[in-house]
């Protein structure tokens, strides 16, 4: 019997990659609220089996609806998630999950009073067929031990496309937040780390002084631990500084330093290179190599349809999910504010 699933929140377009994730692995899209009608009729236009609701508390009294997904504004997050979980559904955010960390508290409380699912769409690693490639590469051992991962997070602005919430820190949560989450998430899977904390993070406005309250640069040094008690690092950078000249919306790099050699994902562009996204190369001690992801599985939607069913944590553990959300916070909430002397 297959899962049924609904929509609240179109404020992003990465609810497409969401829905169509589930929708690839064999689930129900029955409904979907939004309050805007231009967003709920590109969304009905793509998905016309999907009912749209006028009260999303429709969704949310639905029995037959097991599961919910969400992009909306960021600070509206993780409050529907909460109320998705009080109703007895499991719940899938975009990312950033959480804008405050008392949103985060609140979430893990009521996760663990009622055991739903609060899972997060980083899309990075869950939509990126050179990233969950280099997953099971080194799950192989193909570099030894992971000690650092560093991640780049390269953004086009598009200016004229975007709402007013996109440059109003208090709803997006700050770059590190946002951008991040996707690198934090990367550090502690490719790592192994189980505990970790920020070292040092910085945040600066260089480019948009007509936007006081965006960000656009951030970066954080990470450090955690293995289970077995090693120490790990990982580096991350965001921004906004994208050219047009490029052709993709952002650069995103992933290096993945091992004790016996090095993976490079080049996400979307290599540049002056191969045409096309999901680029990984492997360099350990026989040589370089140049692997093809194009035809790499995307595990993240079954696995997550699975859980729902046997109640499990393939597709992510709670804990992982709460502690990357928490490291972005955390980095966002201690990053010094770097001076730009502009004009």
């Amino acid at each position: 019997m297959s899962i049924r699933f609904a929509a609240i929140g179109l404020n992003h377009g990465h609810i497409y990659g969401q829905t169509n994730l589930l929708l690839q692995a064999g689930a129900e899209l029955v409904a979907f609220h939004a309050v805007e009608d231009d967003l709920a009729a590109q969304y009905a236009r793509s998905f016309p089996q999907a009912q749209r609701v006028a009260d999303y508390s429709a969704i949310l009294e639905d029995e037959t609806i097991q599961l919910v997904i969400s992009a909306a504004i960021p600070d509206a997050r993780a409050p529907l998630g909460i109320e998705v979980m009080r109703h007895g559904k499991d719940y899938m955010a975009d990312k950033p999950g959480f804008t405050t960390l008392a949103q985060l508290a609140e979430a893990r409380r009521v996760q663990a009073e009622t055991g739903q699912i609060y899972s997060i769409c980083f899309s990075e690693r869950f939509e990126n067929r050179a990233t969950v490639r280099a997953g099971q590469l080194v799950q192989a051992g193909a570099i030894g031990q992971v000690v650092q991962t560093i991640g780049l997070g390269p953004h086009r602005t598009s200016l004229t496309s975007r709402p007013d919430w996109f440059f109003d820190r208090a709803r997006y949560g700050g770059i590190i937040n946002d951008i991040a989450s996707h690198q934090a998430d990367q550090f502690l899977f490719f790592t192994g780390a189980v505990d970790a904390e920020v070292v040092a993070a910085q945040v600066a406005n260089y480019k948009h002084p007509q936007h006081p309250r965006f960000e656009d640069f951030g970066d954080t040094l990470l450090r955690g631990s293995t289970a077995g008690g090693t120490e790990v690092s990982g580096y991350i950078r965001v921004d906004w500084y994208t050219p047009d000249g490029l052709g993709s919306w952002g650069d995103g790099r992933l290096t993945i330093l091992g004790t016996e050699g090095f993976i490079e994902i080049r996400k979307n562009i290599d540049i002056a290179g191969r045409p096309g996204g999901n680029h990984l190369f492997l360099v350990d001690q026989h040589g370089t190599q140049y692997i093809d992801c194009s035809s790499v599985l995307l595990p993240y939607g079954h696995q997550l349809l699975a859980d729902i069913r046997d109640r499990s944590e393939t597709a992510m553990t709670q804990r992982h999910c709460f502690l990357a959300s928490e490291l972005v916070l955390q980095a966002q909430q201690k990053a010094h504010e770097l001076r730009s002397m502009r004009g």
